[in-house]
């Protein structure tokens, strides 16, 4: 085809606005903008390696020094982490800029800070390094909290690998708890080595122990940790019915850093083609408390997951539906219920008339709020059923003034006399929607300053009645 004839087939396309429509189907297509929706971007991992080079780390430890070995072992790992995507890396030693005795406990460095392709060096900096010093640790941690900038989708983890305990008379678990608590970091890895059995058990509150009790275990150790620290997991969360079946759904799901509190991921629950839960990815680091927000919200605590195990998690969510609505045409605007847990005065949901929602399934108290309100109690929803609550159809008082001046409406039952609405001051016509029932209706004038001119009037409200009154 000649671009004679290319131009005028695009010319004669042009007109006919045939363009536009293929424009039209690309932008607004509702598989189209379900793509651009499901495109998130995923957070940046960055690990910054805590590497013990005190005194201690000239020790022999199988084929040779600690260090050299430690040296050799982290030096492969780097290399297999240089074209890893989406990752950064930094390093912080400690103990390696000062000779002991005498002690320096602020004997800490961030060598390699964060920053793309770093491995080589970091690698580099750690050939350097000649052990020392002594062992700061909490020291270290608590400096490490600056070599993370501030970054609103960020992994940040720390990889703590140390032959030793703490030697200065600080508190590494407190430490490391501050930091998780405060956002700065997700729980450490730690990694010992060559530690007695009574050490061990002082970094179990640091972060996620790992023993290398020699050089090969210490090898598939860092293996294992960098695979946790990069890969997520898989979960499916199954809202139980009140038979004990996932069939609970389209439900908005909040899943909490169960340590630190702060807020991990949102989803909004569904089921997939097959009508199974959908299968979730989410960061095995750390324990989760899911808050599922149904009517009330239910939770579930202490979450664990297994990097590359798919973990099943099962929350009772069992759900009817409330509906409420009058008994005939109604005059009422916007008529709304408190909706309560049955004995329990905290305000649950405020529900709509001829609206339908869901709550968990049980027994609910209504207070509706109509003139005068009416109380409803131990309303029971069962499941996937839809509890219709029906109250009377209104009537309307319309009253007439001569002029302003002060009153109210009170309902008349049991002898006894309830306020329920104060007329309107400076108002001198007014449609009030009541309940069926007696009432009285007392004013007087504002301009007699005598309580005897109060004027009182009787009537009775009938649903889908309308009541003529003149206070003059």
């Amino acid at each position: 085809m000649t671009m004679m004839s290319l131009y005028s087939r695009a010319k004669k396309l042009f007109q006919s606005g045939y363009w536009l429509i293929v424009l039209l189907f690309f932008v607004y297509h509702p598989d189209s903008l379900a793509q651009q929706n499901r495109e998130v971007r995923p957070p940046l991992t960055r690990i910054l390696f805590v590497f013990d080079a005190s005194q201690s780390m000239y020790g022999r430890w199988q084929t040779g020094v600690k260090m050299e070995v430690a040296k050799k072992l982290l030096s492969n790992l780097l290399d297999s982490l240089a074209k890893v995507n989406n990752l950064e890396l930094a390093l912080r030693c400690y103990g390696h800029q000062s000779k002991f005795p005498p002690q320096d406990c602020k004997d800490t460095k961030l060598e390699v800070p964060f920053g793309p392709n770093t491995a080589a060096k970091i690698k580099n900096r750690i050939q350097q390094l000649v052990p020392s010093g002594t062992t700061p640790i909490a020291y270290s941690l608590e400096k490490a909290a600056n070599d993370f900038t501030p970054c609103s989708n960020c992994r940040n983890i720390i990889l703590l690998i140390t032959d030793g305990i703490e030697e200065c008379d600080g508190d590494p678990c407190a430490v490391s708890a501050a930091l998780q608590k405060n956002g700065i970091i997700l729980k450490p890895f730690v990694i010992g080595v060559g530690l007695d059995v009574d050490i061990k058990k002082q970094f179990e509150c640091v972060g996620n122990f790992f023993d290398a009790s020699n050089e090969e275990q210490f090898k598939t150790v860092l293996n294992v940790v960098i695979s946790q620290a990069l890969n997520s997991t898989t979960m499916q969360v199954n809202l139980l019915d009140i038979g004990g079946k996932p069939n609970e759904t389209n439900v908005d799901m909040t899943f909490y850093d169960e340590f630190s509190g702060r807020i991990r991921y949102n989803f909004v629950h569904t089921l997939n083609h097959k009508g199974n839960p959908d299968t979730l990815q989410i960061d095995p680091l750390g324990t989760y408390k899911i808050v599922v927000h149904t009517l009330p919200p239910v939770e579930k605590d202490s979450i664990a997951l297994f990097p590359g195990r798919h973990t099943v998690v099962g929350i009772d969510a069992p759900q009817g539906f409330l509906n409420l609505k009058t008994s005939g045409p109604s005059d009422y605007k916007n008529l709304q219920a408190i909706v309560r847990k049955k004995d329990d005065m905290k305000t649950l949901h405020v529900l709509n008339f001829d609206e339908t929602e869901k709550f968990i399934v049980g027994e609910y108290d209504l207070e509706i709020l109509s003139l005068p309100r009416l109380y409803i109690h131990d309303v029971q929803l069962s499941q996937s059923h839809t509890t219709t609550v029906s109250i009377p159809q209104p009537g309307i008082v319309n009253i007439v003034k001569k002029g302003a001046g002060y009153g109210n409406i009170c309902l008349e039952e049991n002898n006894e006399l309830k306020n329920i609405y104060n007329l309107k001051e400076n108002n001198f016509q007014e449609n009030v929607v009541l309940q069926p029932g007696r009432y009285r209706i007392f004013f007087r004038p504002k301009g007699s300053k005598e309580s005897v001119y109060t004027i009182e009037k009787q009537i009775k409200i009938e649903s889908g009645s309308s009541v003529n009154v003149s206070l003059y």
